[in-house]
């Protein structure tokens, strides 16, 4: 379907100018070209078209905009014309003319004539009958045929068309082709027009990009990137792709780190809990911690891993909680979590910091939560720095919810859901099992068994689930379903699936399968649970011929790419969440198996015949192993095609009768070649026919098809699912575009090219309009009865994520503007991350595409080509990317064969066209051949047409010259042991290969050569050829003496085509050189600088050619130089090169170094430096300066490299390499005086306003007046209020306020009131080094969170400024301002003064505390001495190891300036001016010089253990010159962040000792001890540097104190050398508190105390007010040093990349003959304080009665209280029991004596004590200062019960309540706001806590009430008033009152008896005992009646 609009012309328009129409359609606009100088008729006669996917509708419109053009302004609208198109609809053809309308829809004059036509299809794919608009059929012929080939430039005309013919256009590919080539791609030559220039130059870019139009602005034509030839894309062809090696698969280090902090709430009662970290199958534990719910640990693991990465991201973090292990039992789970290791790599930072992971029980998913372990997990690979956060104190309170483990975007109640994967059956599985017995079993029986047994295995989340086993089964049903129950959403990003084979000895996996659940779900507020399928997955792996070891077992298990088709599988997924609450829920997460209902065959699509043809043009650079033998090329898809499989057969299911019939055909039944169904259908042809390479050169064969070309073709029946790749495709190309698109952007910004931001806007409306597109194309396929549920809510979040890209990318175009291109290209960069993982389908449908290079029925070489960049659509944007194009292959090694050196060199490179569609749309799969061949058909199929052809033997061929003009490369890859190369290039074209001049021992070699290559023949037509040539291959070698050359990268180049009848001449010809980058593998390894023109040989033969001047160089021999025109401009340079000293030589080939030079060259020029004649006693140069002229290009782009070598002369004038180092680029060294900088050792370190340049508010300079900075340097600064005086000749002032709460502050000092404790100023006595050191550690933290908060990208600050910083000096009046803003953003730190008001925190001096390097803050501290690696050895490649570090043999230091000749003359004309130093004016001497250095250590963080107890026992090693330092008795037990707080003092002379080596060492009992790792500090550098790091600038002066200024020099004296080095004029001391330097005036404080409160005037306020703003100095400022701690990593040379841990140090220095420095500062750390706490229990109320009485089954309590210090359970304390309490009531008065060391700086006690009997020492454990009170019910036959308890953070706990009527539960679990306090302030505290614990339900209960008093002293007062334990002397407490009914009963059984029975049945026993007393009575009357009786009868 299409609608074809003709615009014919435009009469009656007004003026004369430049028009240009716009016509849009379904918001796609097309440009017409531009007609210049038109009158009042413009004769457009131009069509447009538009494919359209679905019918039109009689509403759209269609609209013409006229305009006219202008090349500067936006265009200017004349009229538009909008027109309904029903009549379209209904007639399918109108021609109208009709008048305009305006901007106001008023009707103008101007008239337009147009005709409009609307073809619908029947869904075949025809040609279009274009007849009516081109005139005969004939001409229609071959108009299409040219457009299908030519990919005709819009706005010319192809040259078959006689002059007169309409031009017709079409969008699309060509259209963006042509615009891709920019430069590259030429104009076809129109007769008529002759006045279109041939190339398009800056100017013509508007011109060209709104004739090209898309809707594009002139920005979206690509200029930037023309030297890369990938984005030189065109119609016929493809884009290669330049990397060859698999990344995936080879094997990496990684290292987890997991710090398990501690564990709160806990579910159990009385638990001794056991954390255990489990990564993959390594499992660690921690220590056990008696009897707590929430116990702390602080431990810190490390695993250690060397796999690939998708092994590595796939493992399973574990953190389970075990209750009560030990050596005999395994303990009972509490509860764990779980993670993939990918989820943690994905964060920021790759690591999770501080976060708490919620803990659930898998056996029991209807319980809640477990409880919280607080960790840290970290993830690092080789080469990725993490930043630690700070570890400080950590005191704010936890707030657990706000921080759980879990990635942003997962909700915080994860519920319990089932994963349903349902497995249905297989298909074209390969044969496995080849045993013996199985043949010997066919050869007797005949039986033909299927020999392999499949099951499928599912791994998800750590756990496994399998299916049943199919046997001796190819395509095994299985219908069965796997269900995993997990937390959803799951932290497991991927499910493996995989098919195996069954064996009795081992089985194997067939395939796998990865399932990203990310894919087949959205998170959004519309999103969609996981679902997939029904569905085909293919599966690829090993190749399938079957051996008994398999090499490529690896590619079966998922590792790497797959080399061929195994299987696949048809499976789906579905999720559901389930009510925990439902009682019939099975409560166990254990994986099941059960039977799954079938689905139907036809549910995952129509069965469509495909038909895939493909034509080998050309095979080329064959590796000379498989030259001797015939070749042959085999194409697969799926299993068709496969031959060597012995599945020669394709089986496949015959089209069926009809959907009715289920009968199945047999598939085998035919064997003869040719299947007689659809009226002679065609057998597959897959394989070309064998043929013997011919040889290229030494390395390189080809294979001699000229003009026979072989072709192959597949058919093949797959489930008609194309709208799937169809969507993805769509979304391919607008994320290919992008890509294109911010890659010219990036090289625009990297070339400095002007407007990067033009073309980033049109990039970003290409991406608008993509996204539209794809809106209107991917909506209508919608009623597919295939159609899945993933496929519907993709398509839904896929249209709606495009949509808000769309609009996100229009609303982005608004915002570019220059000064955030880069901003913006990061957000762009997003949207192509977006769009890639969007268009990655995950329901595969049709198998990728294999290429197979068979020799001798070996398998040695494949390419895979994906399925959908070659799906055939008619829908242009649908269309694959390789689709009816000629792909430029490169076939690589299987496999592991594939990884290192040999996955480099290419197998076999192949020009290949490929076509896959439908069967029924196969008439056009020749359409996209270059032209002019003939068809040869298979034999039997002579007169049928649709029989494809067996090969294409080309008619037409051209014979070419190519000229490949190789100047020279740059950067390459170091091949031999000398650290250098001898490289040469191969260039490849077709079948021939020439080499350059090899050039020794060289990085950076000038060919400067041209090659020809004569006798070229191409195939096809010359226009063709003219717009897609061939592509050139270069490669790099590096010539041997002995074997043969080393590979050393590759490159692809396209060459400029010049035509016979073409004119040789500008602006196309001669062509310029461009950058070429280089690969090796996936590494870029180096620049080619070539051009290369491809020219043809007319009639008249070479003649016609422009002239080869012959060679100049005589010596060169026959050595063609690039002929002039197209070598680059050179003019006249100079280079001065500063030659200061060489450092740190290795021993070259066993012998020292001793007499070092160094040799410097560039472009052939150079010059040597001066002889160091004993390198052991003076490694400095005594000739500093020296220089050399040198021509080189104009264009800074193209300068070569300088090479710096280093030689050791030896005796009998023999030189020996050192090692050599290349500038890559001159650009850092060149000299502008244009912007009136200083030179470059002098230049402003052009920090100007970047982010720390402002550090101390400090304002920027006012060139003629003078600026004022007032401050009070003791104060921080609150606010900045900043007036400028106008008239820039008058002092601007800057007044800095003092912030008026620390006025107050001063105030209530001078009262000497302290109303708020809180407030209090710390006396100066009490406050040492460390207190300074934590509170800079809170600051640096806030300021790091304010910077977070504000979202201050530092990088983009700096890049940003320094483009300012470059514009030259700004007004002073916009700097003030500019100053002001930027203290706005800037974090308001203290030292610029953190007043945060919720803390007010006490006034203390501070210093800076860098949380990385000093050098990275300070550029390295290369203001003017630079320091350059010198390399030897060969570059490694990963597998070598050998990375930059090993291959460093010594340093050389120096400097360069580059600059043009002539020099300006103000230079030479300064004040002092020394012509021997030339630029480099004022350097220090490098004579030889004595420093003190003095190194403080203050502490390591995140140590890797070194024992095997995850623990290290760490000492400090230092190490400078001769001098190593060994602290070992010193040696902190068992610690992994140990405070060392040591200071070392070396005396060292420079430059002979300037590397200093602080190393952290693993002290051991018996062996050597480890190191764990070490930090190198070049001192040197630090110590000539302009920013004077010998001694920081401290932040206040003072003389005494825990503050005392440390420099020998004191600031008056810095000041006044500073400003004598700089040539300034000043210090001026003024007035009292004021000085003038420069043009600037300091003020401040103007007196200082002394230790005895006298006060003293002094001038060192104002001087460190002036050095603290140092930098606002014009010309010579820079930031100075200030005091600080900087953190730097330590790493270890046996893990390289790998930081081991972290060092906090500074390092001072003082020269020996400047007066010496006072003693080192003390920072040994801080003893703990000895303190006693005392805690009386008073009484117990409300506590829940556990035991029923013996006799009287009443309830009571046994109670008995236990106390403890947290982490210290050994010394728990027990009062005695109150037994018996009827009430819950009891009493004590029972006193516990807790003696504890605490650290008040950290909140920490700390406790030492062996870890076990065998321990050798003590270890310090420090852990938070927590009192934990419980109360137990005492049973003297079993376990006491435990009834509850509270924790009490003495730091911070409730106050206790009153009464126990007000104490409430409330108080403990911090539902109500009770005032919190601190038992270190308040001393003593008394009052009723609430103890509780967990019920059932998992939720707390009050179970008692505790009064109790605190009473805290320190140890001296404990000794002066000693009181006894429990209820003892001294000062004993009084016996509790307790009810006479608390005893034991079996103790006392009369009590018992009189109080539990006779209180109880007293009633019962009185009534008993009459009854007894009548009974007795009754008994004796009885016994004595009858005696009575007798007597009485007897008559006694």
């Amino acid at each position: 379907m299409a609608l074809l609009v003709h615009l014919k012309t435009v009469s009656e328009l007004r003026g004369r100018g430049d028009r240009i129409a716009k016509v849009t359609f379904r918001g796609q606009s097309f440009y017409s070209r531009v007609l210049e100088n038109c009158e009042d008729v413009a004769d457009f006669d131009e069509t447009f078209r538009w494919p359209v996917a679905s019918n039109i509708d009689r509403t759209e419109m269609l609209e013409i905009q006229i305009f006219n053009y202008s090349k500067v302004f936006s265009n200017k609208l004349i009229g538009t014309f909008r027109m309904v198109l029903q009549k379209v609809v209904e007639e399918n053809h109108v021609e109208v003319t009709e008048t305009l309308i305006d901007d106001n829809n008023a009707i103008i004059k101007t008239r337009l004539c147009v005709e409009v036509r609307y073809q619908a299809t029947d869904g075949k794919v025809g040609s279009w009958d274009d007849g009516d608009f081109l005139g005969d059929e004939s001409l229609q012929e071959e108009e299409k045929d040219s457009q299908e080939t030519d990919g005709l430039l819009p706005g010319s005309r192809p040259s078959s068309r006689p002059p007169g013919e309409k031009s017709f256009r079409r969008a699309g590919r060509s259209v963006f082709s042509a615009m891709k080539l920019g430069k590259n791609r030429p104009h076809k030559e129109d007769p008529q027009r002759q006045d279109e220039p041939a190339v398009l130059e800056m100017e013509d870019l508007d011109h060209l990009a709104i004739r090209l139009g898309d809707g594009l602005d002139p920005d979206s034509v690509s200029l930037a990137s023309v030297t890369a030839l990938t984005t030189n894309v065109s119609n016929k062809r493809s884009k290669p792709d330049i990397k060859m090696e698999p990344s995936a698969g080879r094997p990496m280090d990684y290292q987890v780190s997991i710090t398990v902090i501690e564990a709160r709430q806990l579910v159990g009662l009385n638990m001794d809990p056991v954390v255990c970290v489990e990564v993959g199958d390594d499992k660690k534990y921690t220590s056990m911690k008696e009897s707590t719910n929430c116990p702390y640990y602080n431990e810190y693991f490390v695993f250690d891993f060397h796999v690939s990465p998708d092994i590595m991201f796939d493992k399973i973090i574990k953190i389970s909680v075990i209750h009560s292990k030990n050596l005999l039992r395994s303990g009972t789970l509490v509860g764990s979590f779980k993670m993939d290791v990918g989820t943690v790599y994905a964060q920021p930072e790759h690591q999770f910091y501080h976060k708490w992971a919620i803990l659930s029980d898998p056996d029991d998913i209807s319980a809640g939560l477990k409880g919280y372990v607080k960790c840290d997990v970290a993830v690092v690979g080789k080469g990725d720095n993490i930043k630690t956060p700070h570890k400080a104190n950590e005191t704010e309170e936890d707030d657990i919810e706000g921080n759980l483990l879990l990635p942003e975007g997962v909700p915080a109640e994860r519920q319990w859901a089932r994963f349903y994967v349902k497995i249905y059956r297989a298909e074209g599985l390969p044969r496995m099992n080849t045993s013996l017995m199985a043949n010997v079993k066919k050869a007797f029986i005949g039986e033909n068994k299927d020999l392999v047994d499949p099951y499928v295995q599912v791994f998800f989340a750590g756990q496994k689930g399998k299916t049943s086993v199919q046997k001796s089964s190819y395509e095994p049903l299985w219908n069965e379903q796997v269900i995993f129950t997990d937390l959803f959403p799951p932290l497991c990003k991927r499910m493996k699936v995989q098919i195996r084979d069954s064996d009795k000895v081992n089985d194997v996996a067939i395939g796998t399968h990865f399932i990203d659940l990310r894919k087949i779900s959205n998170d959004g507020d519309r999103g969609f649970l996981p679902t997939l399928g029904p569905a085909w997955v293919n599966m690829y792996g090993s190749t399938r011929n079957y051996t008994l070891l398999d090499e490529h077992q690896d590619l079966n298990e998922g590792l790497g790419e797959g080399v061929s088709f195994r299987a696949r599988l048809m499976l789906a997924l579905a999720v559901e969440i389930l009510d925990t609450s439902n009682p019939e829920l099975t409560s166990s997460t254990e994986v099941q198996v059960e039977q799954a209902t079938p689905v139907s065959e036809s549910c995952t699509g129509k069965m469509e015949e495909f038909f895939l043809f493909g034509a080998f043009l050309e095979a080329s650079m064959i590796d000379r192993k498989n030259g001797d033998k015939p070749v042959t090329f085999e194409v697969t898809i799926g299993n068709y095609g496969n031959e060597v499989d012995g599945l020669s057969r394709p089986q496949r299911p015959r089209p069926r009768k009809e959907p009715g019939d289920e009968e199945e055909v047999d598939l085998i039944q035919n064997s003869s070649d040719d299947e007689g169904d659809d009226g002679g259908d065609l057998a597959s042809v897959s394989s070309t026919p064998p043929m013997r390479p011919q040889i290229t050169d030494r390395n390189y064969f080809h294979l001699p098809y000229l003009e026979r070309k072989p072709c192959i073709y597949i058919k093949s029946w797959w489930p008609d699912q194309r709208r799937r790749l169809y969507n993805a495709n769509i979304m391919d190309h607008i994320a290919d575009k992008l890509e294109e698109g911010l890659n010219d952007v990036q090289e625009m910004i990297k070339t400095e090219k002007s407007y990067p931001e033009r073309r980033l806007r049109g990039v970003l409306e290409e991406l608008s309009c993509g996204c539209h597109r794809f809106l209107s194309l991917a909506d209508k396929d919608q009623g597919h009865s295939s159609c899945t549920r993933l496929d519907r809510e993709r398509l839904k979040s896929c249209m709606r994520e495009l949509e808000s890209m769309g609009q996100q990318a229009r609303s982005l175009r608004a915002q570019v503007k220059r000064h955030t291109v880069r901003d913006k290209l990061r957000l762009c960069q997003n949207f192509l991350q977006k769009l890639r993982f969007l268009a990655d389908e995950p329901q595969h449908s049709i198998p990728d595409v294999f290429v197979w290079m068979m020799s001798s029925n070996k398998r040695v070489a494949y390419a895979r080509v994906p399925s959908k960049d070659l799906l055939f659509s008619i829908v242009e944007e649908e269309l694959g990317k390789d689709c009816a194009k000629v792909k430029t292959l490169f076939l690589k090694l299987p496999g592991k064969r594939g990884f290192g050196s040999a996955g480099w060199t290419v197998q076999a490179k192949l020009e290949l066209y490929l076509w896959l569609g439908l069967s029924k749309q196969r008439k056009d799969f020749l359409c996209g051949l270059p032209c002019g061949f003939e068809e040869v058909k298979a034999a039997q199929g002579l007169g049928l047409h649709p029989f494809p052809p067996i090969s294409l033997v080309y008619t037409k061929k051209q014979a070419f010259q190519l000229r490949a003009h190789m100047y020279q490369a740059r950067s390459l890859f170091a091949a031999d042991s000398s650290g250098l190369s001898d490289p040469f290039a191969r260039v490849f074209f077709i079948n021939q290969s020439q080499c350059t001049e090899v050039l020794n021992e060289t990085l950076c070699p000038t060919w400067d050569q041209m090659l020809v290559f004569d006798n070229l023949e191409l195939y096809g037509e010359a226009q063709e050829l003219r717009d897609d040539p061939p592509i050139i291959v270069i490669e790099i070698y590096d010539q041997d003496s002995m074997g043969k050359a080393d590979f050393m990268g590759r490159t692809f180049a396209k060459p400029l085509v010049k035509m016979a009848d073409e004119a040789y001449c500008p602006p196309r010809f001669p062509p310029q050189l461009e950058y070429y980058q280089i690969y090796r593998g996936n590494a870029t390894a180096g620049d080619l600088l070539a051009a290369f023109e491809l020219l043809q040989i007319g009639p008249a033969g070479k003649a016609d050619l422009p002239p080869i001047n012959g060679p100049v160089d005589v010596d060169r021999g026959p050595i063609m130089p690039v002929p002039v025109g197209i070598r680059p401009v050179l003019s006249k340079y100079r280079v001065e090169v500063l030659f200061w000293g060489l450092r740190d030589l290795k021993r070259v080939n066993l012998a020292q170094v001793d007499r070092p030079r160094v040799d410097i060259e560039c472009a052939g020029k150079g010059v040597q430096s001066s002889l160091i004649h004993n390198y052991k006693k003076n490694p400095n140069f005594n000739t500093l300066v020296k220089w050399f002229e040198v021509d080189l290009p104009e264009n800074e782009l193209l300068h070569p490299p300088l090479n710096i070598r280093v030689v050791d002369c030896r005796a009998f004038g023999r030189y020996t390499l050192v090692g050599s180092h290349a500038v890559s680029s001159l650009r850092r060294f060149i000299y502008r005086p244009r912007d009136g900088s200083a030179p470059s050792w002098n230049s402003t370190v052009r920090h100007l306003q970047g982010y720390h340049g402002l550090c101390n508010g400090g304002p920027f300079s006012c060139p003629t007046g003078e600026v004022v900075v007032s401050m009070e340097p003791e104060v921080p600064i609150k606010k900045l209020e900043t007036m400028v005086k106008l008239d820039a000749t008058s002092d601007a002032i800057i007044k800095v306020d003092v912030a008026e709460e620390e006025k107050k502050k001063k105030k209530k000092k001078k009262k000497g009131t302290a109303e708020e404790p809180e407030e209090e100023e710390p006396d100066e006595s009490m406050l040492d080094w460390w207190s300074k050191y934590f509170a800079s550690i809170d600051t640096m933290k806030e300021q790091l969170r304010q910077q977070e908060v504000s979202g201050i990208d530092v990088e983009d600050k700096e890049e940003m400024d320094s483009s300012e910083g470059l514009k030259g000096p700004m007004k002073g009046k916009e700097k003030a301002r500019a100053a002001k803003e930027e203290k706005k953003k800037r974090t308001q730190g203290p030292g610029q003064g953190s007043e945060a008001p919720e803390k007010k925190k006490p006034k203390i001096d501070e210093l800076k505390v860098y949380p990385k390097e000093l050098e990275s803050e300070f550029d390295n501290f290369e203001d003017w001495l630079h320091t350059f690696n010198l390399l030897r050895g060969k570059t490694g490649d990963d597998e070598d190891g050998s990375t930059e570090e090993e291959r460093t043999v010594g340093r050389f230091k120096g400097s360069l300036c580059v600059y043009k000749v002539p020099l300006p003359e103000d230079v030479s004309r300064e004040a002092g001016y020394d012509p021997t130093y030339g630029m480099f004016q004022g350097i220090p001497s490098n004579d030889p010089i004595n420093v003190l250095v003095r190194i403080y250590v203050v502490r390591a963080t995140d140590l890797h253990p070194a024992d095997i107890n995850g623990k290290a026992d760490p000492y400090i090693a230092v190490r400078l010159g001769k001098t190593d330092i060994r602290d070992k008795e010193n040696y902190i037990s068992k610690q992994l962040n140990p405070v060392f707080g040591k200071s070392f003092d070396i005396e060292a002379s420079f430059p002979m000792e300037s590397m200093l080596t602080v190393a952290v060492y693993d002290w051991d009992l018996v062996g050597t001890d480890d190191l764990i790792g070490e930090t190198k500090i070049d001192l040197e550098n630090r110590f000539y540097s302009k920013h004077r790091a010998t001694c920081g600038i401290a932040h206040t002066y003072s003389i005494h104190g825990y503050n005392i200024w440390r420099d020998p020099m004191k600031p008056s004296q810095i000041l006044t050398r500073l400003c004598k080095e700089g040539k300034v004029d000043g210090p001026h001391f003024g007035p009292p508190g004021r000085v003038k330097v420069a043009n600037h005036v300091f003020t401040g404080p103007s007196e200082i105390e002394d230790e005895n409160g006298q006060r003293k005037p002094t001038d060192e306020h104002v001087a460190l007010s002036a050095l603290r703003h140092w930098e606002d100095i014009p010309r010579v400022g820079c930031r100075l040093v200030p005091e600080h701690v900087e953190t730097r990593p330590l790493l270890n040379p046996d893990k390289p990349g790998i930081e081991q841990g972290r060092l906090e140090l500074w390092v001072d220095m003082f020269p020996m003959d400047m007066p010496a420095p006072g003693t080192p500062l003390d920072i040994s750390p801080r003893k703990p304080k000895k303190y006693e706490l005392r805690v009386i229990v008073w009484n117990t109320d409300e506590v829940v009665l556990e035991d029923d009485d013996f006799f009287t089954g009443e309830k009571s309590s046994d109670i008995f209280v236990r106390g403890w210090l947290k982490g210290q359970q050994e010394d728990k304390q027990d009062t005695d029991v109150h037994y018996h309490s009827l009430t819950g009531e009891g009493n004590f008065n029972w006193r516990y004596l807790f003696p504890f060391d605490y650290l008040a700086a950290e909140e920490k006690i700390v406790i030492s004590k062996k870890e076990s009997m065998f321990s050798w020492d003590e270890t310090e454990y420090k852990i938070p200062a927590r009192l934990t009170l419980q109360i137990w019910d005492a049973d003297h036959f079993s376990a006491d019960d435990f009834l509850g308890a509270i924790e009490l953070d003495l730091n911070r706990f409730p106050r206790g309540a009153k009464t126990a009527k007000q104490c409430t539960m409330e108080m403990a679990t911090g539902e109500v706001d009770v005032p919190l306090v601190s038992i270190f302030k308040q001393k003593r505290v008394k009052g009723w806590w609430p103890l509780l614990a967990r019920n059932e339900n998992d939720e707390f209960e009050l179970t008692g009430k505790v009064e109790a008093e605190l009473h805290l002293l320190t140890a001296e007062e404990a000794e002066k008033n000693p009181v006894g334990l429990a209820r003892n002397e001294p000062d004993p407490l009084e016996k509790p009152n307790r009810p006479d009914t608390s005893f034991i009963w079996f103790l006392n059984p009369l009590k018992s008896a009189r109080y539990f029975l006779w209180h109880t049945y007293r009633w019962l026993l009185l009534k008993l005992l009459l009854l007894l007393l009548l009974l007795l009575l009754l008994a004796l009357f009885l016994y004595s009646v009858p005696g009575y009786l007798a007597k009485k009868i007897l008559g006694a």
